[in-house]
């Protein structure tokens, strides 16, 4: 019996230790995540700038736009250090001229579907926007969403395509994962054991983790409900037990990227 007791108060003292690591995690990312907004926000508008000098008048075809891309994207230092997963050349009428991948399958495919805002930056200048669009999904076998921005790249003062730049929910949760993940390993001591993390991008109603995340991890995130416990800049956390395994939960909101929108961490003590 007193071992069962001594397993048991260890199990909540680890979920209690995840939980404000978790916590604290949550801050973190959430500080990363306001500094990649605002690399966008500024940069975005100087690259559009870029394209128009380097374009000119010139006919927008596939080479000429990718070009284009790589070159305006090298003069901006923010967009240079950007978290994009992309980068792309639209026409007005919302179909992909090119992106700056070498394999492009957003060629010939209509952003304005998955983002109707979009629209609004032919005339009205930098727009953000939310959506689904297939081809810049980031993993297989389960739902992906983006986070896009716009600007218009005119000639003569009238606008001829939008500079459209984004990435997928799945890659920038794997991206904070991996950032943190590093940062973790780094900091813990000798004969610490790198604990288990996962990290999610919540919005709206779906949550969006790495192609290493467990779909039961997904799940308990999406019934933690983050957007009614999580409160201005301040992070919660919770304890967890998911497939009979100590988790703790943190959660915070970046509100940078509109409403409902958090990250939130997994983490279990090994």
């Amino acid at each position: 019996m007193f071992a069962l007791f001594a397993g048991t108060v260890a199990c909540e003292s680890s979920a209690k230790k995840s939980a404000l690591a978790a916590r604290a995690h949550a801050a973190e990312l959430a500080k990363l995540a306001r500094e990649d907004a605002r690399e966008i926000r500024e940069g975005l508008p100087l690259g559009g700038r870029e394209l128009e000098k380097l374009l000119g008048s010139s006919e927008l075809d596939p080479q000429t736009a990718r070009e284009a891309l790589t070159k305006a994207r090298d003069h901006v230092q923010d967009l240079r250090t950007a978290k994009s997963t992309f980068f792309a050349l639209v026409g007005t009428d919302g179909v992909v001229i090119r992106n700056d991948q070498d394999q492009d399958r957003m060629a010939q495919k209509g952003l304005f579907s998955a983002f109707p805002a979009l629209k609004k930056a032919v005339d009205k200048g930098y727009v953000e926007a939310r959506g689904s669009f297939s081809e810049a999904a980031e993993v297989r076998g389960r739902p992906d969403a983006q986070w896009v921005a716009a600007v218009p790249v005119r000639a003569g003062g009238t606008a001829r395509a939008l500079f459209v730049t984004g990435w997928s929910w799945s890659a920038y949760a794997y991206r904070l994962q991996t950032s943190l993940r590093s940062s973790t390993g780094a900091a813990r001591g000798e004969r610490e054991k790198m604990p288990l993390i996962y990290v999610f991008v919540v919005v709206d109603d779906g949550a969006y983790g790495a192609r290493d995340s467990p779909e039961v991890n997904i799940e308990a995130v999406l019934k933690a409900n983050v957007f009614e416990k999580a409160h201005g800049n301040e992070p919660f956390g919770a304890e967890l037990e998911i497939t009979g395994r100590a988790f703790g939960l943190g959660a915070a909101l970046v509100p940078e990227f509109g409403e409902k929108m958090a990250i939130a961490v997994l983490r279990s003590e090994t």
